[in-house]
């Protein structure tokens, strides 16, 4: 992962793999199921958004194709009340995530003690990366179409606990840059412009080399605004499109990882094999420039991982996740 390199800034570099385990059979190999797929397009319930401000808020049991289908794609954007595209310099699209979460049947509220949430199959620990699809500013113009025979399983009520109900939940990260002292500070959620002491994150005072990120960057935030600027409250919906098809004996099931650059596992070996602790973390820091660099030409930071795949199989699709001052993402497999 390459990034120009700020003393204060923070950055994102997530790949998103989804593979197949097996060998794909022929005869599903040869099917086209362009003439079966069915789409539908949803919006998200409303976001309010003033100027500077910031939407971070998750929302349960939204609106999902149901049955037991095999997911094609995903795509989504943020748009206003007339289901306008909204401009990336009028609000910042941090990132947004669809996780899949089980709940015992009639049951409306949000208790998550309730809930059973049901994550991608890794690597990271915890509930740390357990999203189905995500992505943010770069979402638009993303493709993320899963080509045939291949296709995300959902529904299957082989899968689904006796008594519980599969549903889906949203999380929208937007922050509104409008009239902002400095759209570029705002929008890497630098920590002095939102004028915070405690880390959203953990819930513990700032620390001092904690410089920007997702802990200066809660929901309703407030980045500092010019003197005297005023302006409207904005209303805004994440639209989201989904692709998919009935699920049949020719779709062939693929697997979604989710791999994370700052991922600084520890392997030991056992008489049972190998042996892998992850730990993601999300974000990082990105080091500064030598003073060698004139204006920071020429310096780029770059960040590296290996992580080990235990099943073995065939990757249908990938795509990077970044933030500002990314250059490029690249995903090598061992030769």
């Amino acid at each position: 992962m390459r990034f120009l390199s700020q003393d204060w800034m923070l950055s994102w570099a997530i790949l998103v793999l989804v593979l197949v385990s097996c060998t794909p059979c022929l005869s599903a190999t040869n099917r086209n199921t362009k003439n079966n797929v069915k789409s539908a397009v949803f919006m998200s319930p409303k976001i309010e958004l003033s100027p500077g401000s910031i939407s971070n808020k998750f929302y349960y049991d939204v609106e999902f194709p149901r049955g037991h289908i095999a997911l094609k794609s995903f795509n989504a954007e943020l748009v206003d009340e007339s289901g306008n595209s909204v401009p990336l310099q009028e609000t910042y699209l941090h990132h947004w995530i669809v996780l899949k979460y089980q709940q015992p049947k009639n049951v409306t509220n949000n208790n998550q003690t309730d809930i059973i949430m049901v994550r991608n199959n890794g690597l990271c620990q915890d509930d740390i990366l357990g999203q189905y699809y995500g992505l943010g500013a770069e979402t638009r113009g993303t493709d993320t179409y899963i080509p045939d025979p291949y296709g995300v399983e959902i529904g299957n009520p082989s899968q689904i606990p006796k008594g519980y109900d599969e549903k889906w939940m949203i999380n929208v990260h937007a922050i509104d840059t409008r009239g902002v002292e400095d759209i570029m500070g705002c929008i890497e959620c630098k920590c002095d412009l939102y004028n915070v002491t405690i880390n959203a994150l953990t819930g513990k005072p700032l620390s001092p080399n904690y410089k920007g990120g997702l802990g200066c960057c809660p929901d309703n935030g407030q980045c500092r605004l010019r003197k005297g600027f005023l302006g409207t409250k904005h209303v805004l919906y994440l639209k989201y499109t989904i692709m998919w098809v009935d699920w049949d004996d020719f779709v062939v099931p693929v697997k979604i990882y989710l791999l994370d650059v700052t991922d600084d596992l520890k392997i030991s070996y056992n008489p049972n094999g190998m042996s892998i602790k992850h730990n993601c973390k999300v974000e990082y820091q990105v080091k500064p420039c030598t003073k060698s660099h004139v204006n920071g030409s020429g310096c780029v930071n770059i960040k590296r991982t290996s992580v080990p795949i235990k099943t073995g199989g065939y990757i249908i699709y990938s795509a990077g996740h970044q933030h500002v001052g990314a250059i490029r993402s690249t995903l090598y497999g061992q030769v």
